[in-house]
């Protein structure tokens, strides 16, 4: 029944919500989540000021965490075949090096990210801003026909559940930020 729904989902985003003009504008997004470089490129920005270097330690840490979880352990044990394999119908916008797709591991870098960033980053505009950013490639993710509705929330969960372990980490080691 999942694998129902997350197909549904998939087909109506490609056949009611793409569009010619944002095609592109999706797909240079989502491939800026490649390697997490978006991420990792922010974090870089963030080291640079120290009012905000210890949320760019900690948002490293937090996607390299993720990264050994998420496209480490949990995509080659669950082995989900991508979408457009199994889907009738779905179009994908661009071809990923991976052939697995469970859980997305770009939700999961921008997740882990926005994660220790919505509670270490000084200003409330920079801390949405973050979890807008993480949510639209979430989004981009299905747009482009490279995940399912459910990687995409699972890439999420993983994200988030690296950055509360790095948080909590740091704050049993160091105290508070």
């Amino acid at each position: 029944m999942l694998q129902t729904v997350d197909a549904s989902v998939l087909l109506l985003v490609q056949n009611v919500l793409r569009f010619e003009w944002a095609n592109d504008i999706l797909i240079f997004y989502t491939t800026l989540g490649n390697k997490g470089l978006l991420w990792i490129c922010i974090c870089l920005l963030l080291l640079c000021a120290k009012r905000t270097r210890k949320a760019g330690i900690l948002a490293l840490l937090a996607m390299l965490l993720g990264l050994l979880c998420n496209n480490y352990l949990l995509k080659n044990l669950i082995a989900r075949p991508r979408p457009w394999l199994t889907v009738s119908g779905l179009l994908p916008l661009l071809e990923p090096p991976d052939p697995y797709s469970f859980p997305s591991g770009h939700t999961c870098a921008a997740f882990a990210a926005a994660g220790v960033w919505r509670r270490a980053l000084p200003r409330k505009w920079m801390r949405a801003a973050a979890v807008a950013a993480a949510a639209l490639m979430g989004f981009s993710r299905i747009y482009v026909g490279v995940h399912y509705p459910t990687d995409v929330l699972a890439g999420m969960c993983v994200g988030l559940l690296c950055a509360q372990i790095v948080f909590h980490a740091f704050r049993k080691k160091f105290g508070t930020l």
